[in-house]
């Protein structure tokens, strides 16, 4: 497998015996300023802020939650979903299919794990990607009029499904984040809020898992020390006295020194509280880590968490470049997807959060249906598959289709919008709601129409 995706995991920052990833003071004080610090532009204060607005707002009702795969570069739907048997061999590519739990339903060989679970899977075969580039943008903001734009002002001010959630729902707990992303490269890989606004951006879980560490010699217990705490707040407290946003969210400082005190947030970013075999599960490398964090995310209160492996690592346009072309480069990957999605959806069934948890694995479009001179395949936004799984829909299926040759839609096309609509439907967010601009326009949370997939509900 690829050297850079299966290097010794990104994810062993999160270990609570690491001391070097953005380490906090070695006081008291010190722990409390860094974990009522800013965190991609918003506070933990902040975090139970949304919180509070959401609920009061009527939305925060059933504890429902997303994990978004994203596949950054491109995912072929040839060589892992929609296989082409039939077609010649510059267009079947060099993998075989093999059959799944489903009857008539075939996926690469190289997913043996995704065919014994394809009776909790759905594939989507059509999605239409028409309106996405080589960004996260479109099909993470689920909706077509958020595009890269190449002028300062890529995305339209559209917020990302992920912000959305934050906004209108806030987490299902209080001391976590509602939008986290696991990702390498955030500005690469995650698309944000848009004319949302600061509040409302995706945290990022590397930097937050470092904010939340203890320094050296504190423990949760010594912090529990509420007679010297107490003294440090008040030091702290008068420290900021003339810092007018703090003394106002003073409701929610004060919720946030009890959430570091209870250490939820610090908890879940500890792997080491995994079984080994849990992590051999989900495999030791950096999608594997993440998808498992991402778990243990939803399972502490996080509404929506992405996951990229690595930045651009399904870009497989040939053995000339980093990813490599088709059979070089993504014969070694597939392995650790399908293990990824195996893990993940029979962990959250075994926990019983299958039903509340809506799996997405996707990326921002197909590829080119024809291998090209370095055996890879180029861009193709006509068509993209994607997988589904949990959220209490109906699985086992597959929607839409591709013509013989993997070029176009052939049946039944969805559109990012109709995904959106289905992702709140699921969250529990009206799809008919509508966010604000600066200008004080309001502006759908689904765009063009966007409707429910039918086929997940029925």
């Amino acid at each position: 497998m690829n050297p850079t995706l299966l290097q010794p995991s990104l994810m062993s920052a999160f270990s609570p015996m690491r001391g070097d990833l953005l380490r906090v003071g070695s006081t008291r004080r010190g722990f409390l300023q860094t974990g009522l610090a800013g965190l991609a532009g918003i506070s933990l204060p902040g975090l139970l802020q949304q919180q509070a607005l959401a609920i009061a707002a009527g939305q925060a009702k059933r504890k429902t939650n997303v994990v978004l795969f994203w596949l950054s570069g491109g995912p072929s739907h040839i060589d892992m979903w929609d296989p082409k048997p039939e077609a010649p061999s510059e267009i079947r590519g060099p993998f075989g299919h093999i059959s799944t739990k489903v009857p008539g339903v075939h996926v690469c060989e190289h997913l043996p794990l995704t065919a014994k679970i394809m009776d909790r899977l759905t594939l989507i075969r059509s999605v239409d990607c028409s309106a996405s580039d080589h960004t996260p943008i479109t099909m993470q903001a689920g909706n077509p009029l958020a595009r890269r734009t190449n002028d300062g002002r890529d995305g339209g001010g559209y917020p990302s499904m992920g912000s959305i959630a934050a906004k209108f729902r806030g987490a299902n707990a209080p001391g976590v984040p509602g939008y986290v992303a696991l990702a390498d490269s955030l500005p690469a890989d995650i698309w944000g809020a848009g004319h949302l606004g600061n509040p409302y951006q995706p945290v990022s879980g590397i930097d937050l898992a470092g904010r939340l560490k203890l320094a050296e010699g504190l423990t949760i217990e010594r912090l529990g020390d509420r007679h010297a705490l107490a003294e440090q707040m008040d030091d702290w407290k008068r420290s900021v006295a003339a810092n007018e946003q703090i003394v106002a969210a003073d409701q929610y400082t004060q919720q946030a020194y009890e959430v570091l005190m209870t250490g939820r947030a610090q908890r879940a970013f500890n792997l080491d509280e995994e079984t080994p075999a849990m992590r051999d599960a989900y495999g030791r490398d950096s999608l594997g880590e993440k998808a498992l964090l991402a778990r243990r995310l939803v399972e502490a209160g996080s509404t929506f968490v992405t996951v990229s492996g690595a930045w651009g690592y399904f870009d497989h346009h040939g053995d000339n470049v980093k990813w490599g072309g088709i059979k070089k480069g993504l014969t070694p990957l597939l392995p650790a997807v399908d293990r990824t999605l195996h893990a993940i959806v029979t962990d959250l069934e075994a926990r019983g959060l299958l039903d509340s948890t809506l799996v997405l694995m996707m990326g921002e479009f197909g590829r080119s249906p024809v291998i090209n001179k370095e055996g890879g395949r180029d861009h193709w936004p006509r068509v993209m598959s994607m997988v589904m799984a949990g959220g209490g829909l109906r699985h086992g299926q597959v929607i839409g289709s591709t013509d013989r040759k993997g070029y176009d839609i052939d049946s039944r096309r969805v559109g990012p919008s109709d995904l959106a609509a289905t992702v709140f439907q699921h969250l529990g967010i009206d799809p008919n709601t509508n966010w604000i601009n600066p200008q004080g326009r309001p502006i759908p949370i689904v765009a063009e129409g966007g409707k429910v997939i039918e086929e997940l509900v029925g």
